[in-house]
């Protein structure tokens, strides 16, 4: 969708001042949201992609005075009252009637849960729509649900690097209208073509996009 969050190639924002050393929390109650958007997640309610889709529709005000685990605290609130695991009101109140949910993750199978990750490859035997060396044109569209092609790449033209298999389509994951398994590929843009004039003649980027954010140049 067209949010605050697509915020890849926009002026005006500062320069990016990585951390030195920066550690993976910097505050207790950051652990406590991501073992919380973990462990619901093992309920099966949603997938990643509506979970991503929840912090998107974030008010851009809020979006942008409000850290990155404040996102997804606010994700995570909006699928469990979307979902019907618990109300608006258990929610402000912090705490839940009847005692709570019964925890569908242990404490001891969060390790392995981690290290397995979610799996998005489908063995599926599904056509390809394009091949390494084939010029492509990105949609320009404009979507109201989520997407992973980002703004500043629709309607480019590029390359076809590489294919990396079939994998679920996020967009409609996200919707919950199935996997709509489908074809990703590696796809190299000139820096002019993505940033204009102006970029370096020499600069290349590569995305990773699906057969449906694409059509033959």
């Amino acid at each position: 969708m067209n949010g605050v969050h697509d915020m890849g190639g926009m002026h005006g924002l500062g320069p990016v001042a990585p951390e030195e050393n920066e550690p993976v929390f910097h505050e207790a109650w950051e652990k406590r949201v991501f073992a919380m958007v973990l462990a619901m997640g093992a309920w099966g309610k949603w997938n990643i992609d509506m979970n991503r889709h929840s912090r998107e529709v974030m008010p851009a005000g809020d979006y942008l005075n409000t850290s990155y685990y404040e996102h997804w605290l606010f994700g995570i609130e909006r699928l469990l009252v979307e979902k019907g695991l618990l109300t608006q009101e258990e929610i402000d109140a912090g705490a839940a009637e009847g005692g709570g949910l019964t925890p569908k993750l242990t404490a001891g199978a969060v390790a392995g849960v981690l290290r397995k990750g979610d799996m998005f490859r489908v063995d599926e035997d599904v056509p390809p729509k394009f091949r390494a060396g084939d010029r492509v044109l990105s949609r320009n569209f404009q979507p109201l649900g989520h997407t992973r092609l980002p703004r500043y790449a629709r309607g480019r033209r590029g390359e076809i690097d590489r294919d990396h298999g079939v994998f679920i389509f996020p967009d409609t994951n996200a919707r919950g209208e199935g996997k709509k398994p489908q074809h990703l590929y590696s796809v190299r843009f000139s820096a002019r073509e993505i940033w204009g004039p102006d970029a370096p003649a020499q600069d290349h980027i590569h995305l990773d996009l699906w057969d449906d954010y694409l059509e033959p140049a």
